[in-house]
């Protein structure tokens, strides 16, 4: 599973619940997309998180 390359954020584990309490494992997974972005002044690929997209913390090529 893809990690953001500029905060970490990946998937996360859990427990899901059903009315009947029933326990099973579940598991969400990050909003993550693979966009072009400017790194040393040159374009590369990486894994980058929705929210680091909009927040500006990448600068894409």
């Amino acid at each position: 599973m893809a990690k953001c390359e500029i905060c970490g954020k990946g998937a996360h584990f859990g427990i899901k619940v059903s009315h009947s309490h029933r326990r099973s494992n579940k598991m969400w997974r990050s909003n993550i997309k693979t966009v072009r972005g400017v790194v040393d002044g040159s374009p590369k690929k990486m894994h980058v998180c929705t929210s680091c997209l909009r927040s500006g913390r990448v600068e894409r090529a």
